[in-house]
């Protein structure tokens, strides 16, 4: 019996069934399907182990018994806290196999306290956590405030792979990888069942928690292997940690496509560019801020080619034209993403599109999902062919609602049954997506609309300029005036007239010019590495950072 209030709905689902873009499998019948097919190929890898398909079973159904044998039912709450490392993928595979709900997304950024607080949201009964993890731990003790959550049952500590550790008091020891042990229960055959729960990245308020079954996030990873050719010999690699949505579909795809995938956790003394080439990986998988930095670190050890890799996926902001470029100069293809947590990498270009769809656009919506434009004002009336809308979307890899979170759920719809993204977008000619920037994100000068994303884009095309942030500054007369922040490539000198003068040969009209530049070392970033824009603005009104003020004068 499923207990969680969800957005599921019988007739939906038979369509999607009819459509094959939901099947009968969870991710741990995909588990065991290539346990039994290939159970001595790689499924998983971090720096310490290596396992093959027959021993990630094993130990996932040995941790499945363990938590069935303390009492937990379907439905229950399992949270993870933990570095990028193989239990990670252990607990989740778990939780499917038995129908609990993983909760994956505490991200190493959160405090103790944070912890505690989004525990306390899902009264969960387990949590799983390494010893001295996290952004406080040197000051604070998850295990010693376990007992704030009166709903957690158990609590697993782990010791950082390369160390022994006696435990807190009361706390379990994960099973050992040569566990096997059959679970008395069968495992659930039930792919509707809610298995995920990951929180929003916050970079707005407070994270909602996301909730997802087995069949809305495989239905993403089997439209995105079908699309780029993906089989056994690929090798993934995520950049993105395993707290982060991108891991999940990385997830999704290895159990799709039965390939190894590599988390993001280099031997010690090793940068992840090393680890990309040492294991083989000919996909990574990551935001543009890790495109950059790889490529930079490519030129610092003058590198013509990154191992084998083939494909570079990049999600969370546009791609700079520079880098596109720069990948598909040493014969590597960009996959230019656009997806949330809530919808999964559902909007991508594909391996036949040319530089310019790859940098411009996100390409379509994957198989599964469509995607229409409404009126930013007016959520429930679509917008003309060629204008700018907020970005609306439905099917089968969409999110079952929010957790205990009913008026959000809600007011996530409009009218007609589409999820309101917040996100702006538009379509070009040839119908792939165009990001313009969020709603919210949206600077009103004089009633003038600015859009943040195009200013971003049109900087980042000038071959020193690294990242950039278009954000507010309040005015008492205008209402709000933009301010451009950049982090320049290595660490170089731009004066705000070279900027503004790039901006306008790019095409940028005068009336969105940026009244403020910015030029810093380095920005606020979320755990999946998007910029903190709420916190840049906060540091620019309590005076952490100054602005200068810039007047673009054209002199044509």
């Amino acid at each position: 019996m499923n207990t969680l209030l969800t957005l599921h709905s019988p007739r939906a689902a038979r369509d999607y069934y009819d459509s094959k873009v939901w099947q009968r499998d969870t991710m741990y019948a995909r588990l065991s399907h290539y346990a039994r097919a290939q159970p001595d190929r790689f499924a998983l890898r971090d720096a310490h182990r290596r396992l093959t398909w027959i021993a990630l079973k094993g130990w996932v159904d040995a941790l499945a018994a363990q938590l069935h044998e303390s009492g937990l039912r379907r439905g229950d709450r399992v949270c993870v806290w933990l570095p990028n490392r193989v239990e990670n993928v252990v607990v989740f595979l778990a939780c499917s196999r038995n129908g609990y709900v993983c909760n994956p997304s505490l991200h190493q950024n959160y405090t103790v306290g944070e912890v505690i607080t989004l525990m306390q949201r899902l009264s969960a009964r387990v949590l799983f956590a390494q010893a001295g993890y996290g952004a406080d731990a040197r000051t604070d003790d998850v295990f010693a405030r376990s007992a704030e959550v009166e709903s957690l049952s158990y609590v697993y500590q782990l010791a950082a792979p390369d160390q022994s550790s006696a435990g807190a008091p009361g706390a379990r020891a994960f099973p050992s990888a040569d566990a096997r042990v059959q679970p008395a229960i069968a495992a659930s055959d039930d792919p509707d069942q809610i298995v995920y729960l990951a929180f929003t990245s916050g970079t707005t308020g407070r994270p909602k928690g996301v909730m997802h079954s087995d069949n809305t996030l495989l239905a993403n990873g089997r439209a995105m292997v079908r699309d780029w050719h993906h089989d056994q010999s690929t090798i993934l690699y995520s950049l993105s940690p395993l707290s982060h949505h991108i891991a999940t579909v990385g997830i999704e795809q290895m159990l799709s496509a039965g390939f190894e995938m590599v988390v993001n956790d280099p031997p010690a003394g090793r940068k992840p560019l090393d680890w990309i080439i040492e294991t083989g990986a000919t996909y990574v998988m990551g935001v543009p801020t890790h495109a950059i930095d790889i490529l930079a670190e490519l030129r610092v050890r003058g590198l013509n080619r990154l191992g084998a890799v083939k494909t570079f996926y990049m999600a969370g902001s546009t791609i700079p034209p520079a880098t596109a470029k720069a990948f598909l100069d040493i014969g590597i293809k960009p996959q230019n993403i656009y997806g949330m947590t809530e919808n999964g990498s559902h909007q991508y270009t594909l391996p036949d599109d040319d530089a310019h769809a790859i940098t411009t656009t996100c390409g379509k919506a994957c198989l599964g999902y469509e995607v229409k434009l409404w009126h930013a004002e007016h959520s429930d009336v679509e917008v003309a062919p060629g204008e700018i809308g907020e970005i609306g979307g439905r099917g089968g890899v969409l999110t079952l609602g929010y957790f205990d979170n009913q008026t959000a759920t809600e007011r996530s719809f409009n009218r007609h049954g589409w999820f309101m993204s917040g996100d702006l977008g538009r379509f070009d000619a040839n119908g792939n997506l165009e990001i313009v920037g969020r709603k919210k994100d949206m600077i009103i000068r004089r009633g003038h609309n600015i859009y943040p994303s195009r200013i971003e884009d049109l900087a980042k095309r000038h071959p020193e300029i690294r990242v950039a942030a278009a954000i507010p500054v309040a005015d008492e007369r205008l209402g709000e005036r933009v301010c451009l922040a950049i982090i320049a490539t290595n660490a170089a000198d731009l004066d705000a007239q070279t900027v503004l003068a790039h901006l306008a040969k790019e095409g940028l009209s005068k009336y969105d010019m940026p009244e403020f530049y910015l030029q810093m070392d380095a920005f606020p970033l979320t755990a999946s590495g998007k910029v903190l824009k709420r916190e840049l603005v906060e540091w620019v009104r309590a005076g952490k950072v100054s602005p200068a003020p810039v007047r673009w004068v054209d002199q044509k």
